[in-house]
């Protein structure tokens, strides 16, 4: 994947299948616009499947919520296809879908997409296939079916070893960020390795090892494309706001012409058994201890898949699920607990997280697991228990359909894992049909001890293979590298115009006041029956008492541990029965709580949101409970090396004493210090009516939210002393300089390259948008493209402003090799500097804005999304029509004033550069790059004794530059 690869719990959580009871769908009538009914109680989606001649497949998915069109195309090919010794081919070949076409050179195809306003774009790849997709408005349907057979049929035609060079090191850059360099990388590697023999395709990681990755050569890319990468082994998803006819003649036009390859045998791989259980353990560089347990079970939509999904919910399905009460809850041994059924086509893993607190002893925690499974081996699944795995699944499954990008997916899903596109109702029936006693057995026969794999990661020195040498970069193709799969065609050359546009609105708030002075704020949106709230309060880490650090965030995190009339447990049990999402937090400016749920359930979800925001108990064991999860949330941090550059960047730019420079969870001294009197009166002054808002959007009218809001809000008492004022701290930032965090042995150095910026309703924020967009802020950006895709020093750099209600902040982040780290802080100072030295060209600062403007639909897609951004739009202060207005603001943006806003918030003299990585190596490439003062810090920022100089050294010399499209 460009931007990241998905773990086991991630995949998991994306592609879980299945709903609950029939009943819940009886009352759901399509929705106006939408593909997606429940006629008779049995969801179904309307669609039609099509297939060239060739042997191409396009399913096509009609419907008009937005003026949108999802681009899903499916390749059904991944690691389950690779070759002996290949591994994460099949994921670096997702990257070299990338690099460039017959028709569309290196590097122009994302900058298309941004250009035309498109959203989500990007690849993935599992074990079972590998997709690409993205959004645009709908009156780029043509764009996008060039583009994505350009892809599909003429990708091979520019591929050369230039190519295939700098995505070996984009993708090695990737593994060690998302593997060597992230907490349990290793160690997810090594269930893998013990789960299978090393000859099945599910042995190894997605991404592959070092070693086999820069193995790959280009004869071995070409075969790989004539086998899997043809019309016969594809299928595209189109969802969204168009016409049918016109889809299907258009998908003929560029898709029909590419020549079917020989038809693809299906992979057959005997599942392996394990008959004796394996214990593995596994050192890294973690400060807290995790156990993982894993078995094989049944393939997806198998006898037993479903029911071990009911089972991993009953298990590890959040909050409400046993071993959370257990281990998390109770007993206080566990930080986190997560289970998954993760169910692929050779089959399945079902696998037990947890991680311990700190001092905490694995044992313990797999003999209290171990009981678990053996009593729900035993006993089925209680009613309640049912109930609430139904509902999580049901819920999860519709808020994917919600956005169509995540509806496209799933019927490419459904399409490859089950054959049928439109196998929802068929899913549903699994569900429905299932008994607490056949969840039982599942466990019963699939989870026995003798079968699985047993993982004890603790802290201590991370062993890698050996290192492979990154080769020097060729500057230019050899002669005879390409080839062609499809013949030409001339008109493939001319890029598609998009037809006439539709008006671009965005989703519009209503403002109410209840008497109390709660600001109410309505945003409608009947595409699904499904709605989400937020309340927000002005009460997060700026007002926080100066001796106090993290108060506001106990306090938000305290409002789920139970209420004057209900208890931590029965809140979560109640979230969990109506599949609702509840979920408290606090940021910079701000403290929230949120819901999420389906419209039937909605009255009930807000309720609950109501009780915990205006009655938290405070309870003096649930505070001692919570410091323990703080404490080790604290130690988790360290761990990761971007947590680590980004709070010493807060510290450097903001300057000690000031709140925001402190870490948002506090101190150990802050945290062990807290108390319920504390928090109690922190709540008072803070959370009031006439201080909040309340923010709902989705599948209800104002007249139906009025009473509701009355109802549950109504009765919140204003207080009678004046709101708290919350003075506007002034930052004192350190002056520029390097600081550096020594992390021993990592394979990266995170970088946070920081300063002070603007604060939030400045009348340039747009033109600033823009510029950061060009500079920084967009995959194809001047910082991205030449640090990435250029130079191949990393998997991505991103730049952006983080505007706070009083004050702002500026950074550049993202993680490099560690011994191109000074090259690659050369590079991005000389992009900083470029775009202050003269005004975009009119194709960028087209390009540019239009990603921010006719992307703006494809950003305000779902409802969780809209809520969550006027929420924070009240809590920054800005009017009700800061959203709506975006449209005229950005339109009204020009070379010179986007020029202006770099030269007036970007000032390379005065950024602080943050460096998290190997001091032993990092050090001489920071005192040869000459930026004075270079200071040593440890994780927290404090001050370390200077490091002694080193001897003058010439600069480390940058990789040979790739032959790489001309940057905007």
């Amino acid at each position: 994947m460009r931007i990241k690869t998905l773990t086991l719990a991630v995949w998991a959580a994306l592609n879980v299948g299945g709903l609950g009871a029939a009943s819940a769908w009886a009352a759901t009538p399509a929705q106006p616009g939408s593909a997606i009914s429940a006629d008779g109680g049995t969801l179904q989606v309307k669609l039609e499947k099509v297939k060239l001649a060739n042997g191409f497949e396009v399913i096509l998915v009609e419907d008009h919520r937005l003026p949108l069109v999802a681009f899903n195309l499916w390749v059904h090919a991944g690691p389950r296809n690779e070759a002996k010794g290949q591994t994460g081919f099949a994921h670096l070949f997702e990257h070299l879908m990338f690099a460039g076409t017959r028709h569309i050179p290196r590097g122009q195809a994302d900058q298309i997409i941004d250009a035309a306003g498109g959203t989500d774009s990007n690849g993935s790849t599992d074990f079972d296939r590998t997709n690409y997709f993205f959004t645009l408005p709908s009156n780029q349907l043509e764009l996008g079916l060039w583009l994505k057979s350009d892809m599909l049929g003429y990708m091979i035609d520019e591929v050369d070893s230039v190519a295939l060079a700098n995505q070996q090191d984009v993708v090695r850059n990737e593994r060690r960020q998302s593997v060597e360099n992230r907490p349990y990388g290793i160690v997810e590697e090594a269930l893998f390795h013990a789960l299978y023999p090393e000859d099945h395709p599910y042995y190894a990681s997605v991404i592959g090892s070092h070693a086999d990755i820069q193995s790959i050569r280009l004869d071995d890319v070409k075969a790989f494309a004539r086998k899997y990468y043809r019309p016969n082994n594809a299928t595209l998803v189109l969802a969204g706001d168009f016409n049918p006819a016109e889809a299907r003649k258009l998908v003929e036009k560029y898709f029909g012409p590419l020549k079917a390859g020989d038809a693809v045998p299906p992979v057959q791989v005997p599942q392996p058994k394990i008959t004796e259980e394996k214990r593995i353990a596994v050192t890294d560089r973690i400060e807290l201890s995790r156990l993982n347990i894993a078995w094989q079970t049944p393939a997806v939509f198998q006898p037993g898949d479903a029911e071990l999904d009911v089972a991993s919910h009953v298990l590890g399905g959040g909050k409400s699920s046993r071993l959370y009460k257990t281990l998390v809850y109770d007993k206080q041994l566990a930080q986190s607990v997560s289970v998954q059924q993760y169910s692929l086509s050779l089959g399945s893993v079902f696998g037990i997280e947890v991680v311990a607190r700190p001092g905490k002893s694995l044992e313990e925690i797999e003999k209290l697991v171990d009981d678990a499974v053996a009593d729900l081996a035993q006993n089925p699944p209680t009613p309640e228990e049912m109930g609430r795995a139904r509902a999580a699944i049901e819920t999860g499954l519709l808020t994917r359909l919600e956005k169509l990008q995540g509806l496209a997916d799933q019927i490419n899903y459904y399409n490859q894992q089950a054959g049928d596109p439109n196998y929802i109702a068929k899913d549903l029936g699994r569900y429905q049909a299932m008994t607490g006693a056949q969840v039982r057995d599942a466990v019963a026969q699939q989870l026995k001890k003798q079968a699985r794999v047993v993982v004890y990661a603790t802290p201590g020195e991370q062993k890698l293979a050996a290192e492979v040498p990154t080769p020097p970069m060729p500057t230019k193709a050899g002669k005879g590298e390409r080839e062609s799969l499809n013949a030409d065609a001339a008109w493939r050359k001319t890029q598609p115009k998009g037809s006439k546009a539709k008006p671009l609105t965005l989703p519009d708030g209503h403002r109410f006041t209840l008497s109390n002075g709660l600001t109410v704020i309505h945003v409608g949106n009947p595409g699904l029956p499904l709605a989400s709230a937020t309340l927000v309060v002005r009460a997060g880490q700026s007002a926080n008492p100066q001796d106090k650090p993290g108060l506001a965030s106990f306090t938000a995190a305290m409002l789920e541990q139970g209420t004057q009339s209900r208890s931590a447990q029965q809140i979560a049990d109640e979230a969990g029965s109506l599949g609702a999402t509840l979920a408290s937090s606090s940021s910079r400016d701000e403290a929230r709580v949120e819901v999420s749920s389906l419209k039937r359930n909605f009255a009930q979800s807000l309720a609950l949101l109501a009780d915990v925001t205006q009655n938290p108990a405070f309870a003096e064991t649930e505070v001692t409970r919570l410091k323990g999860v703080r404490l080790a949330a604290l130690a988790q941090q360290r761990e990761q090396a971007p947590a680590v550059a980004a709070l010493v960047g807060n510290r450097v730019v903001y300057g000690d004493g000031h709140p925001l420079a402190e870490n948002g969870l506090g101190t150990e001294a802050a945290i062990q210090a807290t108390d319920p009197t504390q928090l109690r009166q922190f709540w008072q002054t803070h959370y009031r009516p006439d201080e909040a808002a309340l923010v709902v959007a989705g599948d209800m009218s104002e007249a139906d939210l009025k009473p509701l809001a009355e109802k549950l809000f109504g009765g919140w008492v204003k207080p009678a002393s004046a709101a708290p004022t919350l003075a506007a701290a002034a930052p004192k930032p350190v002056a520029a300089r390097v600081v550096l965090v020594d992390k021993p042995n990592s394979p990266q150095t995170a970088l946070a390259v920081v300063a002070p910026g603007p604060k939030a309703g400045v009348p340039q924020a747009a033109d600033i948008k823009v510029m950061n967009a060009a500079m920084g802020g967009l995959f194809t950006s001047r910082i991205n493209t030449q640090l990435r895709e250029v130079k191949g020093y990393t998997y991505g750099v991103y730049s952006g402003f983080s505007m706070n209600r009083d004050s702002g902040s500026f950074g550049v982040r993202g993680s490099v090799r560690t011994d191109v780290t000074g090259p690659a802080l050369s590079d991005m100072f000389k992009e900083i500097e470029g775009m202050r030295a003269k005004p975009m060209g009119p194709a960028e600062l087209n390009r540019v804005r239009n990603a921010q403007l006719l992307a703006l639909p494809g950003l305000f897609d779902t409802n969780r999304v809209v809520a969550s951004s006027y929420a924070s739009e009240w809590a920054l202060g800005q009017p009700l029509d800061s959203i709506t207005s975006l449209p005229r603001k950005y339109n009204a943006v020009t070379a010179a004033s986007a020029l202006q806003a770099a030269r007036t918030y970007v000032d390379p003299a005065g950024l602080i550069v943050v460096a998290v990585g190997d001091q032993a190596k990092v050090l001489p490439q920071l005192q040869s790059w000459g930026r004075q003062p270079l200071e040593i810090r440890d994780v927290n920022g404090a001050l370390l004794p200077a490091a002694a100089p080193v001897a003058p050294a010439a600069p480390a010399a940058p990789a040979a530059p790739a032959s790489a499209p001309t940057k905007p």
